[in-house]
């Protein structure tokens, strides 16, 4: 027992020590960062490489040494016979979106995009494999914008979804002149929600006042603690309607053969429907379609990485870890099998 007590002892201390200096480490990065902007690097790898090493590999574990002999002499020739002709394949610069409830993913994406449109001609593609169940109209509105400037310079653009790309996601999506969705991948939601708790009763219940003053006769309609009157859900309505009216016109600008009125009602619809609706234009996964056109096409994978400080490193592993409890108790909450 005095071992274990020692031990207990020791480990506390380590423990604290390991915090200390963490929290030094925090606060020296963040003295140093004060006013320091943070930067990031723009990352190009050409994806035919990737395509053919996977190919190589399986070569060179399924074949004899006398058919992988035959096959480099073979493809040596036809190496040579291309070096002799002018290089006239096509370009495809592939970006990736995966969208959380802000659309963090949109500070990268402009950059990407931004780079894109200084070398990018309408004789090449975009592919953007997109993944998103969609989260805050603004954001997700940037978003959207940043896209439609690769259709404004006449450069083709394809989307992928593998998953899923519903409510801001579709939006994004919808800008595409070509969408291809896998076959069970989650479509549509084109739709508006808000949602939001009131405790007044309970305020109320315990003799405890709320007030809010304002200027402006809505400035406040719904309140999480206030008192909430008919008038003031009725405008509530009245914006979310609003907001739906544009994110149908939306939608129905850039895709003009959808009956939007069927479509945009905040259902969803899985891949195989969703070409019904037209709300896709082909069932394909990313990966497929990809290695199609690594056969004719350089494919180039194009993503800015932020560069992050130190304290915005420390935060981000303990907010992964904190999401990655959270996540792991609501899957076991809310399991379902497919």
């Amino acid at each position: 027992m005095e071992f274990l007590a020692d031990y207990a002892s020791f480990l506390a201390k380590t423990v604290t020590l390991v915090i200390a200096i963490v929290v030094v480490l925090v606060t020296v990065a963040a003295l140093r960062g004060r006013g320091r902007r943070t930067t990031g690097q723009l990352q190009v790898n050409k994806m035919n490489e990737f395509y053919k090493g996977l190919r190589d590999k399986l070569e060179q574990t399924l074949l004899s040494k006398a058919q992988l002999k035959s096959l480099h002499k073979q493809q040596a020739k036809t190496d040579k016979k291309l070096k002799k002709q002018p290089e006239d394949k096509p370009r495809v610069f592939v970006l990736d979106f995966d969208g959380d409830i802000k659309a963090s993913a949109t500070e990268s994406l402009r950059h990407e995009i931004t780079a894109l449109l200084t070398l990018a001609t309408p004789a090449d593609e975009v592919v953007l494999r997109l993944e998103s169940g969609g989260g805050m109209v603004h954001s997700y509105g940037l978003a959207s914008s940043q896209l439609a400037r690769i259709r404004q310079a006449g450069i083709p653009l394809t989307i992928c979804i593998d998953k899923v790309a519903a409510s801001g996601g579709y939006m994004m999506a919808c800008i595409g002149q070509k969408i291809i969705s896998a076959p069970f991948a989650i479509l549509g939601s084109i739709g508006v929600v808000a949602q939001l708790p009131n405790v007044h009763r309970l305020l109320k219940k315990h003799d405890i006042d709320y007030e809010v003053l304002t200027a402006g006769e809505y400035k406040r309609t719904l309140t999480v603690f206030g008192e909430n009157t008919e008038k003031g859900r009725e405008k509530f309505q009245q914006d979310l309607d609003i907001t739906h009216q544009l994110f149908k016109n939306f939608v129905a600008k850039y895709r003009p053969q959808l009956a939007i009125d069927e479509v945009a009602t905040g259902e969803v619809w899985l891949g195989v429907a969703a070409v019904e609706k037209q709300l896709v234009d082909e069932l394909k996964t990313s990966d497929e379609y990809l290695s199609e056109r690594a056969k004719n096409a350089h494919l180039y994978h194009v993503h800015y990485a932020q560069r992050k400080s130190l304290q915005e490193r420390v935060g981000l592993a303990a907010s992964t870890s904190a999401e990655h409890v959270i996540d792991s108790v609501w899957r076991r909450l809310t399991q379902r099998f497919f």
